[in-house]
Order: structure tokens, then sequence, then C-alpha cells
């Protein structure tokens, strides 16, 4: 009888053991993004653009950062891509396409492994970027906010910002500038005006209501699901959250591509950037140039 006892607990424990494991592995949720980056061109160009061409620039540039993201996870993967829609016939042209080529294609995190791998074309190229995940020193606020139906923490990092990364882009010193102009043997060079900060504030909002250290992009490392990131001119606001949806969606680690580091990335755009700036007849006729 005692026997008896003892085989029906165990039977009971590994019974429950395996009911938790198959649960964790079934958990999985779906958050919608909505991404928006502020564009300022009233200081670029100078005389030589006017006025409805920055309105111009500034609506394609707004296109092309406001998008809508979906990120779907389970407790230690996710997968954070483009919503897919359709496009209007002639929308953007070149450059849309061009700008594409800038913008990340799907991106795999696995928060117990510390992997990223994003899938990124360029110029109809496919690469592979692999890395380890960025780690932000987060610190963790008192400060309290209602996002939809859940309660978030705020949370604020010093973050390294990518050399690449065209949403931080900034007009150069303006009193270099005027010494540039007063120069006339100086060339013009679009790129010339632009800088990208090396550093930038991070606030992100995280919900300990939705138990994982997941989030937007290469935000994660909270106890929460981040709902909201301010990032310098871009904001990554959650809009709506799907728990345990009905269709599961495999969340795997992409293969197909050329696999690079993201400086070795880098390295490839920037050539790439050079090669079209002197194809395009070189800085006196508004090529681009990256600073190395």
């Amino acid at each position: 009888m005692k026997t008896n006892s003892i085989k029906l607990i165990i039977s009971c424990l590994t019974f429950f053991i395996v009911f938790s494991i198959n649960a964790q592995q079934d958990f999985q949720g779906k958050a919608i993004y909505q991404s928006k980056t502020a564009i300022d061109m009233s200081n670029f160009g100078g005389r030589e653009m006017s006025e409805d061409m920055k309105k111009q620039i500034v609506e394609r540039m707004k296109n092309m950062f406001e998008k809508t993201y979906v990120l779907t996870f389970n407790k230690t993967e996710s997968i954070y891509k483009e919503e897919e829609k359709l496009e209007t016939p002639g929308q953007g042209g070149g450059f849309r396409m061009m700008m594409g080529s800038f913008t990340g294609g799907k991106q795999y995190k696995n928060v117990k492994e510390h992997q990223l791998l994003q899938e990124q074309e360029f110029f109809g190229k496919q690469f592979l970027i692999k890395d380890s995940l960025p780690k932000l020193e987060w610190k963790l606020e008192s400060e309290t906010k209602q996002i939809g139906k859940y309660l978030c923490f705020k949370a604020t990092a010093i973050k390294k910002v990518d050399e690449m990364d065209f949403r931080s882009m900034r007009r150069r010193n303006q009193d270099a500038d005027n010494e540039k102009d007063q120069d006339s043997t100086a060339t013009k060079d679009v790129m010339d005006e632009i800088e990208v900060p090396k550093e930038i504030i991070v606030t992100a909002w995280y919900t300990p209501q939705i138990s994982i250290n997941q989030g937007p992009g290469g935000y994660w490392g909270l106890p929460g699901l981040i709902l909201e990131v301010s990032a310098d001119r871009t904001t990554i606001l959650c809009s709506k959250i799907i728990m345990n949806p009905s269709e599961k969606v495999e969340i795997k680690a992409p293969t197909k591509g050329k696999e690079v580091t993201k400086q070795e990335y880098n390295d490839i755009m920037k050539k790439k950037m050079e090669e079209m700036r002197e194809m395009y007849g070189g800085r006196g006729r508004g090529g681009m140039r990256i600073r190395h």
C-alpha cells in the first residue's frame, strides 16, 4: 500500500512537470508596434534646396520610417518583422528602393543564448547579419503609466548608435558649415552636412504583466515585455497584444543569406555608397560620402 502511494505521487509529479514543460513550449504571443521618426529638414540644403523639395524629401522619408511591425514571441525567442502591405504603384520610385536597402528585414532574437540574427537585402544581395544581443545597462525607474490595459514601468539606458542609422541623422555643427560656405573653393556633399551621434538616451516602458524580457527591434532585457521605446527621434509604440493566438507561428532562426557581422555589413554599405558617389559624378553633383 505504501509502495503504491509512492508510485502514485511520482506519477502525479511527472504529469505536472511534463504538463508545465508543454505549457511553456506552447506559450506564444503577438504584439503589434507602430514606429515613427521625426524628420527635420529645415536646416538642410541651404539655398540649393527649395522648400518644396525639402517637403517632398520629408514625406518620402516619413513613409520609409513610419511602419507597422509584428513581434511574435515565446518564453525565450522572438521574430520581429515589418507587417506586409501592398504598395501603391509608382510610390517612392528609386528613392524608396534605395532607402529600402537601409531598413532591416526579419529579425530573430534568442534571449537565452544571447543571439541576434537579421535578414537583410542590400541592392539585390541577401545577407544574414549575425551578432550577440546588444546588452543595455537599464536603470529601473519608479514612474509608471498605463498603455492599453497594461501597467507599465519606466526604464532608461544609454545606447551606442549604429554609424549607419539614418534615423538619428542631424546637421553638423552650424559654425563649421559657415566656414565651409565662406570658402568658395569648397565642394558640396550632402553627407558632409549630416552626422550621427555616438550615443543616445533610450526610454522604455515595460509591463511585468507579461513576464518575458523581449521587446521590439534589438531591445530586450527588462522584467516584462517592452511596450514602448523612445530612442532619440524614433518612437516605437505597441498598439495591440494577442496572447496565445489560436494559430501559432513557428519561431525559428533564419538561415538564408551570406553570413556577416554587423560591422562587416556596415563596411559593405559604405563601399557601395562610395561606388554610387563615383558613378553619379562625385561630390560636385551631390553624391553621398560616409566618413570612415
